[in-house]
This record gives C-alpha cells, sequence and structure tokens, in this order.
C-alpha cells in the first residue's frame, strides 16, 4: 500500500490547485515545498509586481488630481512603505493558501522532495514516501546569463526585496516582466535603460500596440537600447555599476536587472531516477492528459513550458486532478488565451493578432478606435488609447481583440469571451453602448 494517492511537489498554483481539487475528490494528498506555499505568482511574482503596479499609478494619478480640484501640496514616495506592505500581503496570502491546503487534509512538508523512483520521493530530511501517482510543479525560476559580473546584478525575484530605490536602474530583456518593471520603475522616480538584444519588444502581441506602447514611454523619458548584449558588469567602490555594452555606450546605473526569460526548475528532482524525459529546454515533456513519459508522472505549469501563465497552470492542476481522481475527463483548452501587460499604459489581447490572422485566413477586416480617454483629456494627458478588432471576413467572426489604454486588462477579460464564443462583429454592433465608457468603443466601431 503507497503512502499516499498522490504526492504534488511544489505548492505553486498549479500545484496547490491540484492537491486541493484531488483531495476533494477523496484522494489522500500529500505536498512537498521547499520555499513558501503559493509559487512564483503568490510569493515573487503576478501577485506583489500587480501592487507595485497600483503603486506606481498613483504618481500619474497625483499629477492628474490637480485638474480634478484636488489639492495635493506634496508629493513623496517612500519605497520601503511599500515594500514592506506587499511583503506582509504576500505573507497573508501564503498563510491563506496554506489553511486552504489543511482546510482540505492535503499533508504538507515544508522541505525539498526529489524523485527516486516512479512512485517514490525522497525529502530532504532523508523520509521516503510512496504514492500512486507524483505530480511535478515546481514552476520555473528567471534565467540568469552568462556575463561577467553577473553576481552583480538582480532578478524579478529580488525585486520585491530592495533596500531602496535606485535612481538609474537598466532593465535586460523585450518581454513582459521587463516592460512592466520599466513602467514600474519610471513612475517611482528612477531613470530607467531598457536593454534588448533584437529590435522586436513584446513577442506574439499586435505589432500596433506595442509601437503605441513604445511612442509613448519613450515620450516618458524611458530609454531603450535595441541590438545591444552586456559584455561585463563591474561594480565601483561607490556601490554602483558600470555596465560595458556592445552595440551602445557603456551605461552607469545603481541596478541592473535581467528579465531575459525563465527556466524550468528540474534540477535535483530525480527526472532520471522516475523515468521522466526533459526535453532540450529543461521542460518536462508531457501529453495532452499532463502526463509524462513516466506512466505514474504527471506535470503541471511553468515547469513543462508550454504557457507559462498563472491561469493555465491552474487549468492543468484541475484538469488532471478532475480526470484522475475525479472520473471526470478533462483537457485543457490553449485556444483564445488571454494575455496582458501591466505597463504604463497596459495592453491586452486574445485571440489572433491582425499579423497572425493576414497570415492565417487571408481575407480579414480590421477596425480600430484611436482615442484619448474622458480622464485624460481633463487632465491634459497627451495618451491615446488605441482598440483593435480583427475580424475574418469570410465569417465575420471576430478572431482577436486587443487593445492598449487604462484599465484595459479589466475589459478585455470580459470581451476575451466574446471570442472564445465565436461571436461575430454584427453581435458586438448589435449591442448597446455603455456609455460614457472606454469599453463602449468596443461595440462603436465602425
Amino acid at each position: 500500500m503507497a503512502d499516499f494517492d498522490l504526492i504534488v511537489i511544489g505548492a505553486g498554483s498549479g500545484g496547490v490547485r491540484a492537491a486541493r481539487i484531488a483531495a476533494g475528490h477523496g484522494a489522500k494528498v500529500a505536498i512537498a515545498e521547499e520555499h513558501k506555499v503559493g509559487g512564483t505568482c503568490v510569493i515573487r511574482g503576478c501577485v506583489p509586481k500587480k501592487l507595485l503596479v497600483y503603486g506606481a499609478h498613483f504618481a500619474e494619478d497625483l499629477e492628474d488630481a490637480a485638474m480634478f480640484g484636488w489639492d495635493v501640496p506634496t508629493k513623496r514616495f517612500d519605497w520601503p512603505v511599500l515594500r514592506d506592505n506587499v511583503l506582509a500581503e504576500v505573507s497573508r496570502l501564503e498563510a491563506a493558501y496554506t489553511e486552504t491546503l489543511t482546510n482540505h487534509q492535503v499533508e504538507i512538508f515544508h522541505e525539498r522532495a526529489e524523485m527516486t523512483g516512479p512512485t517514490e520521493v525522497t525529502l530532504a530530511s532523508g523520509k521516503k514516501l510512496s504514492a500512486g501517482k507524483i505530480l511535478i510543479a515546481t514552476g520555473a525560476r528567471p534565467l540568469m546569463p552568462e556575463v561577467e559580473g553577473i553576481e552583480h546584478a538582480i532578478s524579478s525575484n529580488e525585486v520585491f526585496h530592495l533596500e531602496r530605490m535606485p535612481k538609474r536602474i537598466v532593465i535586460a530583456g523585450g518581454g513582459y516582466i521587463a516592460n512592466e518593471f520599466a513602467g514600474i520603475f519610471h513612475q517611482f522616480g528612477a531613470h530607467v535603460t531598457l536593454v534588448n538584444r533584437s529590435d522586436t519588444l513584446l513577442r506574439g502581441y499586435d505589432q500596433q500596440l506595442v509601437d503605441r506602447l513604445l511612442q509613448i514611454s519613450i515620450r516618458k523619458g524611458i530609454d531603450y537600447k535595441f541590438n545591444t548584449t552586456f559584455e561585463r558588469i563591474e561594480r565601483r567602490d561607490d556601490g554602483s555599476l558600470k555596465l560595458v555594452m556592445k552595440g551602445s555606450d557603456d551605461i552607469e546605473a545603481d541596478e541592473v536587472l535581467f528579465a531575459v526569460g525563465r527556466r524550468p526548475n528540474v534540477e535535483a528532482l530525480g527526472c532520471a531516477a522516475a523515468g521522466v524525459e526533459v526535453g532540450d529546454k529543461g521542460e518536462i515533456k508531457v501529453d495532452d492528459d499532463n502526463r509524462t513519459s513516466a506512466a505514474s508522472v504527471f506535470a503541471v505549469g511553468d515547469v513543462t513550458d508550454r504557457v507559462q501563465l498563472t491561469p493555465v497552470a491552474i487549468r492543468e492542476g484541475q484538469a488532471f486532478a478532475d480526470t484522475f481522481f475525479g472520473n471526470i475527463p478533462c483537457k485543457v483548452d490553449y485556444g483564445c488565451i488571454p494575455s496582458a501587460v501591466f505597463s504604463h499604459p497596459p495592453l491586452a489581447g486574445v485571440g489572433m493578432t491582425e499579423g497572425q490572422a493576414r497570415n492565417k485566413l487571408g481575407s480579414i477586416k480590421v477596425y480600430t478606435s484611436d482615442f484619448r480617454a474622458m480622464k485624460n483629456v481633463l487632465a491634459g494627458r497627451n495618451e491615446r488609447s488605441l482598440y483593435k478588432l480583427v475580424v475574418d471576413a469570410t465569417s465575420d467572426e471576430i478572431v482577436g481583440i486587443h487593445m492598449i489604454g487604462p484599465d484595459a486588462p479589466e475589459i478585455l477579460q470580459a470581451a476575451a469571451i466574446a471570442v472564445k464564443a465565436r461571436l461575430k462583429k454584427a453581435d458586438f454592433a448589435a449591442t448597446v453602448a455603455l456609455h460614457p465608457t472606454m469599453a463602449e468603443e468596443l461595440v462603436l466601431m465602425r
């Protein structure tokens, strides 16, 4: 008899959901986590980062307040106050996640676990546990490149623990993490330089929206250096950094943050001992049912390197638990996954971009609305929003919605349902506008 029906390695979003649902179906479940319950999203990712985004928005809101009749005589930002409040919220969420597992009778082992066979796990303490099934949900970590002096740089993990707000920060990368932190640090008063090894930002997002974000960011004062790489990082006696660059002049900074990708956490996991095949990028290979090459071992979330998004990991964990412990066969649908960049302003999209639609469908119609939000007009802020509908010209189906502007991610979540439901442009046109809102532009495009 095995000790457990299921042992989950990693208590992040996917692992916690799988453990909770499996236990709810009556399985005896254990979960092992060497760091903190909650994983990347809750502890050092999307949740604390979004709280920083909220904090950063006050910089512009306080500036705009005067035009709305508010007298704000002084404006001073205190980084340690926000940092400590965010970390306190993270601790609260960790406790909540732990309580959720405990309430579902999931046994938690706060130590590292390694597979020593296809149905056996050995904890760091030496204790061995057996299970009918093992689920790997160890996530991924920031990739730090091999650059001389890389020990002087930080990743997104360390951002939330900085002792002081840097006056000058260089951010390496062109993806959503790099662009989000560029906006955050700029609003907090730092001079931001974003360095990208290519000339492409936010690959996979609609190019017209990316261009708009770039224009707005440059106008705000964020510097961009494209086709540029790092030769070495030097720490000076005064604590500042000298960045020796290839493709641009050298840069002086107080901090350098690398956000150039993430690597699955598979080291010392015991994949070979369990018979689990690992891909060229370190990802664990799985089939449509999240099963690895070992029949008793499964994997969900970022460690599989399919779609590195928290809601996807949660869906995968739920599907795994329902399929194998609830007798409810379920597979994750990876089509029409909405995503957002919490930049300043934020952008969001779902479905095909204009370029993807032209390549795949050939005949398309594109509807756009380029406008200034009412709030920006009164505040005197010359920042324009852009909404776009991509439509299959043959069927009239909306195959993509993309937007940049205030609250774009909040609006897109509801709009994504329309793309998933394969609604037509005529359905949007037949819907009465909710006025005055920015979202009404979605049904007013002609």
